[in-house]
């Protein structure tokens, strides 16, 4: 998928697709970009060496292939008499991460001296990896699951995984003040992410928001905040400085009516949920495992230089400090001694007794991360129980100056897709705004 004039573009626009993805899932992106700025300078190329179930193979190989394929583009449209000046990336879901790592490659090998990084955005990207936070056994069972299901990205995502000779998490070197990937997503000129605030199970709202967080979880007791500029009836994006307060009025309780009415609704989709959720779960199985073999396969080539691409060149030290490296490596050994998720309730009330029997088994190493992490929560709301090496995601992104958009989507059901329009069948009026939203502020 491309749009342009390849001899008059100055400014190349790269998007990324995420898990299973395809660029036509991002064809509503390119083509409401391409209406903003019909001159032609801007020449949109969304890469097609990582599309569908090669999204399996892991983020590193996966922005390698994009990598490659970018830089041959950018030879290809020099070659055409373009005279390309600026370049800027845009990543959905999974390409997010992908388009932070190809970020990361770009600045090493010097493509951001030649052209200047001017827009990086997310759309409901899993900044903080897709695990469950908690310690109950729902979520140790569907965090064991999706690493094991997905091959390497489900490993990468889930935390899972032992990232190079960091001893880290990829998505942990990814977030790293001293890696390639930060000092890369520094040089540009605007850096902004769009996460949905209910209803995306793919990508919760605190991942895709990087916060420790989550406001959202009962509407009823907060005040949403809109963005000023928007029209009445495109009324989505919450004003990223404040987007929600928590009510100052007293709620008063549903009564006995509009709680059955409210359950009522959701009575088909749950039905329908019973009986296809068995089918569904047996073929995704099956078929993930059939996905993971071949994708270990692949990878294989990929490491042994046999699938078209000399790794090599993109095997440049991951970290710009090499003093850095190794105070990380040595804190790295001492959380390793560490609880892995703080003793904080998420924020659905607890009840007074389960609370005072978490606290009689914490312990002081688990009492230390919470009272650390709640100095940086500056919120009403509590700090959710997420792992060491998350909050540190937070931090280390949180230095790059991001714009973060909480995205109010609450007409659909599912909004992952609904935030990119992934598809032009389905109306997504609300997803449009987000686009456009984008576009409108998209530095040409």
């Amino acid at each position: 998928m491309e749009a342009g004039n390849s001899d008059k573009a100055t400014h190349l626009c790269i998007l990324t697709h995420g898990m299973w993805g395809k660029p036509l899932h991002l064809q509503h992106l390119k083509e409401t970009l391409s209406k903003q700025y019909p001159s032609g300078e801007l020449y949109v190329f969304a890469p097609n060496s990582n599309a569908e179930y090669l999204t399996y193979d892991g983020i590193e190989t996966g922005a390698e292939r994009v990598t490659h394929e970018v830089e041959a583009k950018i030879a290809e449209l020099t070659a055409a008499g373009a005279k390309l000046e600026k370049i800027s990336i845009a990543g959905y879901s999974l390409g997010g991460l992908v388009a932070r790592y190809v970020v990361g490659l770009l600045h090493k090998n010097g493509v951001f001296d030649t052209l200047e990084p001017t827009n990086f955005t997310t759309f409901a990207t899993p900044h903080l990896g897709t695990r469950a936070h908690g310690t109950g056994y729902g979520g140790t069972f569907w965090n064991n699951l999706g690493a094991k299901t997905l091959s390497a990205s489900g490993a990468q995502m889930f935390l899972a995984d032992s990232f190079r000779n960091t001893g880290k998490p990829l998505l942990s070197t990814l977030a790293d003040p001293n890696s390639i990937f930060i000092q890369g997503l520094k040089r540009f000129k605007r850096k902004s992410v769009y996460a949905n605030t209910l209803n995306d199970r793919s990508v919760p709202y605190y991942t895709a928001c990087i916060t420790r967080v989550d406001p959202f979880v009962d509407l009823d007791a907060v005040d949403l905040h809109y963005l000023e500029g928007q029209a009445p009836d495109e009324e989505v994006i919450l004003d990223p400085e404040t987007p929600v307060t928590a009510k100052k009025t007293p709620q008063t309780a549903l009564t006995l009516y509009q709680r059955s009415s409210r359950s009522l609704t959701n009575v088909p989709f749950y039905a329908l949920l019973t009986v296809l959720l068995p089918i569904g779960a047996t073929f995704f199985l099956v078929n993930s495992g059939i996905q993971s073999f071949r994708s270990a396969a692949r990878m294989k080539l990929h490491e042994e230089g046999k699938a078209g691409i000399t790794t090599h060149k993109y095997r440049m030290p991951l970290l710009e400090d090499a003093r850095g490296m190794q105070d990380r490596v040595y804190e790295q050994l001492n959380n390793n001694q560490q609880e892995e998720y703080l003793p904080t309730p998420p924020p659905e009330p607890v009840s007074s007794s389960s609370s005072a029997s978490s606290s009689s088994t914490q312990l002081p190493s688990e009492k230390n991360l919470a009272r650390q992490q709640s100095k940086k929560n500056h919120s009403p709301w509590p700090t959710l129980a997420l792992n060491d090496h998350q909050f540190a995601m937070i931090d280390g992104l949180d230095s790059v100056g991001l714009i973060k958009y909480p995205c109010h989507i609450d007409q659909v059901r599912h909004t992952h897709a609904a935030i990119v329009v992934r598809s032009e069948r389905s109306s997504y009026p609300q997803g449009r705004a987000v686009v456009k939203h984008w576009a409108s502020n998209f530095i040409l």
